[in-house]
């Protein structure tokens, strides 16, 4: 415990993924069980309030949701499956998503001008999607311009990003990928141009092109926008084939190649299967890497008595071992956290968000505007038409 010098108390300094403090914001906890609704009504009342709205509302649950708030989707899945599904319900006017804002965009944009799309908390964003912002993207098209490569350049966006980056894929020619699908959008990108400026998780980006397109990581440079010009010369734009946005996913990114080492040493005879946003290093050690619905039905059909090191968010690992019993399945790190923006979604915003509802309130409805949803429907369109795999995150 650390004192302040007007003689008050700090919380203490807690090391990742040692000791807790009951006092601080709940859900930090790390790693270990989520505490329990603040409030032993809420699960009565999200039954009551959705029983009142019936078809009038269809709830969308992401994989990486709380189980306290899961319980209560219609359909659960990856973000783009969830927009998919979503437009599949035209006659529902209330979606509420329950996962994150570009999730909820996406979902605008597919679903129709009848139906409202509802984020049960606005706070609960991205942090590799906030890592791309448009007038940055655009600052960026316009070096690869200065640099002469514009032209000969594709723009791919992973679906993880905001409404206004996949519109400037669908202005500049170029398409939205899936963590599933990113393979099959880069060799059409690279039919249309060159080079391929890959936005905004360069994991993502670097392992796809290097372990499924066969380049080699010296055809990998990455931008920074941070940095005048992406902190690149033009030399190295003008060799590189793949230009990664310097973007991440706050939790994948975190993995190790130790964190797989160690657990290695810890489980014998262990899997380790892991999501292509974690680092190339760690991807590499992996005896399996694939999307998040990969993984699941990785372990939904993996032999009985097996062990398995899954990275990925810790809320579905755990759901995971929760359902498949019959196998060990462990988080692949000890010092990693839930998704923190994913887990704003709680049940206290949820039962609002429903019961605003039921009292004929909207809250928090998600409205992208015509011209980002034509442009971003142009790269999604793009995407869907890509042959081969159906797309997932």
């Amino acid at each position: 415990m650390t004192t302040i010098a007007d003689g008050s108390k700090s919380l203490p300094l807690l090391f990742l993924g040692q000791n807790t403090d009951p006092h601080s914001e709940r859900g930090v906890e790390c790693p270990g069980a989520l505490p329990p609704a603040s409030d032993p009504d809420l699960v009565e009342r999200a039954l009551k309030a959705k029983a009142a709205l019936g078809d009038q509302v269809f709830v969308l649950g992401h994989h990486y949701q709380r189980d306290e708030v899961i319980q209560f989707a219609d359909v659960t899945g990856d973000s783009f499956k969830l927009a998919r599904d979503a437009a599949a319900r035209p006659d529902a006017p209330y979606i509420v998503f329950c996962g994150v804002h570009f999730m909820a965009e996406s979902a605008d944009i597919l679903t129709n001008d009848a139906q409202t799309v509802i984020l049960p908390d606005l706070a609960a964003g991205c942090s590799m999607a906030d890592m791309a912002r448009i007038q940055q993207v655009e600052a960026a098209w316009d070096a690869l311009a200065d640099a002469g490569v514009a032209d000969v350049t594709v723009p791919v966006t992973y679906m993880n990003s905001s409404a206004d980056i996949k519109a400037f894929c669908g202005r500049h020619g170029g398409v939205v990928c899936t963590s599933s699908n990113a393979e099959t959008a880069l060799n059409w990108a690279f039919e249309q141009g060159e080079k391929v400026l890959f936005l905004p998780d360069q994991h993502l980006g670097r392992n796809t092109a290097v372990l499924q397109l066969g380049m080699s990581l010296d055809d990998c440079v990455v931008y920074d926008p941070h940095k005048p010009g992406g902190g690149l010369t033009r030399e190295q734009v003008a060799a590189a084939k793949m230009i990664l946005w310097r973007g991440h996913c706050s939790v994948h990114g975190r993995f190790t190649p130790e964190s797989v080492d160690d657990v290695r040493s810890r489980v014998p005879g262990v899997n380790v299967i892991v999501h292509p946003e974690c680092r190339h290093e760690v991807v590499t050690k992996a005896d399996q890497v694939g999307s998040t619905e990969y993984i699941i039905k990785a372990l939904e059909t993996a032999e009985p008595g097996t062990s398995w090191a899954v990275g990925t968010e810790l809320n579905l690992v755990q759901r995971l071992a929760k359902q498949h019993t019959d196998k060990n399945i462990v988080f692949l790190d000890k010092a990693v956290c839930y998704c923190a923006t994913m887990n704003r979604i709680d049940l206290p915003h949820f039962v609002w968000a429903l019961e605003n509802l039921v009292a004929g309130h909207v809250v928090n409805p998600i409205k992208v505007d015509s011209d980002t949803e034509h442009y971003a429907k142009v790269a999604l369109n793009q995407m869907l038409a890509l042959p081969g795999k159906t797309a997932r995150d």
